[in-house]
């Protein structure tokens, strides 16, 4: 499976923006971000003035560092997006957000998307009763999305529920503490997602 694998704060730096990709490290004084926040590259990388259709890419870009997808999907969830009744770029946003490894990480389960990747793919959680371990399942209303028993032993795992006992939950999910499971009550809207998103630029790039 593809995946990008060089340096990750890079790319907040390329959108001029934190987008949140290393877990606790974004939120510390270690972050690149809070000490070199220029475009990595040539000095006039910072001086050029995008025109429309840069904008349009560059927020193209963003979302999809956000999610961790890669150019191939990201297009066939725009198409997908499209054939589904209603507006493209909130469609768009609900599937990003039911990526199971978003998930994950909105639930708390997780440190980041990355973080929650890399659980999903070592059977960590299940969904319905059975294990997943594909980071870009998409999950629907009603799925309940748990940690496996054994995996509950797991240090690692501990130490993430408790760094994120106090983490904000999103609407359109509930979260049992009791039996480490959550489920998805309805579906996400972008009114509901935390993240600076202008979606109208990426259809208006997609529709040329």
């Amino acid at each position: 499976m593809a995946r990008y694998t060089g340096p990750v704060c890079r790319m907040c730096r390329r959108e001029k923006e934190k987008l949140f990709l290393k877990g606790e490290k974004c939120y510390s004084d270690k972050c690149p971000m809070n000490q070199d926040p220029k475009i990595p590259g040539p000095h006039w990388a910072n001086r050029t003035k995008l025109t429309n259709y840069g904008v349009q890419f560059r927020e193209k870009q963003k979302v999809k560092r956000y999610y961790g997808v890669l150019e191939k999907q990201f297009a066939l969830y725009f198409d997908m997006a499209s054939k589904k009744p209603g507006m493209t770029g909130e469609n768009m946003l609900s599937i990003l957000e039911t990526r199971l490894d978003n998930v994950v990480y909105r639930l708390g389960f997780a440190m980041s998307r990355a973080e929650a990747r890399q659980l999903i793919t070592h059977g960590h959680f299940t969904v319905n009763g059975k294990k997943v371990d594909i980071p870009s399942y998409l999950v629907s209303v009603g799925d309940v999305i748990a940690i496996k028993e054994k995996s509950l032993d797991s240090t690692k795992i501990k130490a993430v529920l408790e760094a994120n006992e106090q983490k904000p939950l999103p609407k359109w999910l509930s979260l049992d503490k009791n039996t480490n499971s959550g489920s998805v009550v309805e579906v996400p809207t972008s009114a509901e997602i935390d993240l600076p998103i202008e979606v109208h630029h990426i259809v208006e790039l997609y529709s040329k």
